[in-house]
């Protein structure tokens, strides 16, 4: 609880605009903060920024937490990691560094030095240009990648050479999250890019290197939706072209381009599952969930695509994710309520073994079909993530390690608890080894429930910050997710988002009630969607916990479709113009259901500028809304933070990711009452 006024809010005015959708009236206030370049904005931004960092600067744990995050974030990590041949190609952020790299290492001898392609750090003073993605070409020899500046991930497409560094006059913008295949002898490579302007109608084109991207020719543009996501692919020896459609978030259309004869077939389209296939030979090799909800591997001869066999089946509670091709094994990861391991089978299907990787999650796997090896980047809570390579079913630590001797000591327990309607969720639940939680330990619940995204072990330095101090941590794994396949997403999306917010709930209060914590020192947090279920917290179960951090939050689920890329998403949360779909939204909308004079927790909202994904309007529309109508403003202030030069998270820099820790763990030592923990 606040022990010292704060500045108040500044005066924000109320407008009248009222929409009607389906014969229902929907007031909009506050409608004038969507507009992000009003002057008139700016100044109200600005104002509830001075008010922010006033409060937060001035509570007496934030030197410490800085200090503490400053430590376990300059640890190094890897992001993602490509293999071709004796080349590895890894993403990865440097001991020290404030930004990841794009870093080139030997595949065949761990102890040879890496070289460093680009630190894009180099590229800003305030270190806010970002790697996107990158795709090298088939001998390595290429690189192509995408830059985006102060976290938009608006991508410009660069090609370097990897032997010199010499960086390729090729520039192609608009390719945000792009898809690149190479042509294999690198003369030119197909790939993914939107109109100048257009959020949707994504492409695939194809690039001559040297020429002109304005006159790239369009190769596919049979989008069944402007939503519809495309990505691309080709065989090794340039004939076969293979395009995925991801058509919403539970359907993937497949089509194959003979370049030879320059005809198209339809490997699937139209059905209710996701595919994703690679390249096999005179085969094609993948993970479908057609016919097997959890996901099995496919195979199906390039002359016959569309006729399937299955090399390995559903394994029923289980989810079979990625595949990988090495030499003669088929590697296949999979995911058991939210922990991997990964599987080996001979090229026929046949199991050959397993290889565990401890209350792990895989973040990256890639692997070369012709040397034999893959590479895996595993995360855990405990620590950064480290890479290895697995060849013959033994892992080798490859790369920069970490001395575990730094890190705190974690004792990781998964557990289940019931919701609402009886259904048992699991729940990682987190703390420091010689800690023995209580109703006196302070706890931070935290989840997502969506896109089919499990909450798996990962690696998070606020995590070991806040156990490293004496607290506990826990993660739910709530429906929407993908904790245990198809069916676990469908029962959280669309209809049936309720579930998840009930799942929230019912994980706090079990927490209380079986003595983890108490109600008085119970914080929550959640991003994105995430912050989606922290609206949905705060307007639902006021009195679910006293503290709330909710970041780059969807919040107006009435006109969320008009921001951004939001379009994409009405796949997964409904559409308002739908009559329907409007009902279910407008039944848990958070900006809707705010209730002048209730008593609301402490709330964080945090967003910023450069989010080209979930518009900053959300955030900033909420904390007006919450601040006119709490009645608990005094003691229990909504905060606001919009940061410049930052984005959606991805490409934020180090220095600015451990100021935010020490902002929002300093913010709920101060709420719940423990300003001596850090």
């Amino acid at each position: 609880m606040a022990d010292a006024p704060i500045t108040p809010p500044p005066a924000t005015r109320r407008g009248g605009e009222v929409d009607v959708y389906h014969g229902v009236e929907v007031p909009d206030p506050y409608r004038w903060l969507e507009d992000g370049e009003s002057s008139e904005v700016a100044e109200w931004v600005a104002a509830h920024n001075t008010r922010t960092r006033e409060a937060l600067d001035a509570r007496p744990t934030w030197e410490r937490w800085h200090e503490r995050l400053s430590a376990l974030v300059a640890l190094p990590t890897v992001l993602d990691v490509s293999v071709v041949g004796d080349r590895l190609f890894v993403i990865e952020r440097a001991a020290g560094a404030d930004q990841y790299s794009l870093v080139v290492r030997s595949a065949t001898d761990p102890s040879a030095a890496p070289r460093t392609l680009l630190d894009p750090a180099a590229l800003a003073t305030d270190g806010a240009v970002a790697i996107d993605w990158f795709h090298p070409s088939n001998d390595g020899s290429l690189v192509a990648y995408g830059l985006s500046e102060g976290g938009t991930e608006n991508s410009v497409l660069h090609v370097m050479r990897v032997d010199t560094g010499e960086v390729l006059s090729d520039r192609i913008a608009n390719t945000r999250a792009a898809s690149v295949a190479w042509l294999p002898d690198n003369s030119g490579f197909w790939y993914t890019r939107y109109p100048e302007g257009d959020e949707y109608h994504r492409h695939v084109r194809f690039h001559t290197l040297g020429s002109s991207p304005s006159d790239d020719p369009v190769v596919f543009d049979r989008l069944p939706t402007p939503e519809t996501w495309p990505d691309v692919s080709v065989s090794p020896d340039g004939r076969w072209v293979l395009v995925h459609l991801m058509v919403g978030w539970t359907q993937i259309d497949i089509h194959l381009l003979d370049t030879s004869t320059g005809e198209w077939t339809v490997v699937v389209e139209g059905v209710a599952a996701q595919t994703q296939l690679q390249f096999a030979g005179d085969s094609l090799v993948g993970v479908t969930t057609l016919d097997a909800p959890n996901g099995r591997v496919v195979e199906a001869s390039l002359a016959a695509p569309s006729e399937w066999s299955t090399l390995v089946p559903e394994h029923g509670s289980a989810v079979v994710g990625r595949v990988g091709l090495a030499g003669n094994e088929v590697l296949v990861v999979v995911g058991e309520v939210a922990v991997d391991r990964i599987e080996r089978h001979h090229r026929d299907g046949t199991h050959i073994g397993t290889v565990t990787l401890g209350a792990s999650s895989v973040l990256a796997f890639d692997a070369d079909r012709t040397t034999g090896s893959a590479f895996v980047a595993a995360a855990t809570f405990g620590a950064p993530v480290g890479l290895q390579r697995l060849r013959t079913g033994s892992l080798q630590a490859w790369g920069a390690q970490v001395d575990h001797s730094v890190l705190p000591p974690l004792t990781v327990t998964q557990m289940f608890y019931p919701s609402l309607d009886g259904t048992m969720i699991p729940m990682f639940v987190a703390h420091r080894t010689d800690v023995t939680p209580s109703p006196s330990t302070p706890l931070v619940l935290t989840g997502y429930g969506g896109f089919a995204i499990a909450m798996s072990p990962a690696w998070s330095p606020n995590l070991a910050a806040w156990c490293a101090a004496g607290g506990v941590y826990a993660v739910a794994g709530m429906r929407g997710g993908y904790e245990y396949g198809d069916s676990w997403h469908q029962a959280g999306r669309r209809a049936n988002k309720q579930n998840v917010f009930d799942d929230f709930h019912a994980a706090a209060d079990w927490l209380v009630a079986e003595g983890y914590t108490s109600r008085s020192l119970l914080a929550v947090h959640g991003g994105s969607n995430g912050g989606l279920l922290m609206g949905a917290a705060i307007t639902q179960r006021p009195d679910l916990a006293p503290a709330v951090w909710c970041a780059v939050p969807l919040l107006d689920m009435i006109r969320f479709p008009q921001f951004l890329i939001a379009r994409l998403w009405t796949d997964e949360y409904g559409d308002p113009d739908v009559a329907d779909e409007f009902g279910w939204l407008w039944s848990y909308s958070p900006y809707h259901r705010v209730s002048e004079g209730a008593a609301y927790p402490a709330v964080l909202f945090t967003t910023a500028e450069g989010d080209t994904r979930v518009d900053p309007c959300h955030a900033r529309k909420m904390a007006a809304l919450l601040t006119h109508a709490s009645s608990s403003q005094t003691e229990r202030p909504v905060l606001l933070w919009q940061a410049g030069r930052a984005g959606h998270g991805v490409g934020k820099p180090a220095s600015m990711r451990v100021r935010e820790g020490a902002d929002v763990l300093s913010f709920f030592c101060w709420q719940l009452g423990v300003e001596r923990m850090a």
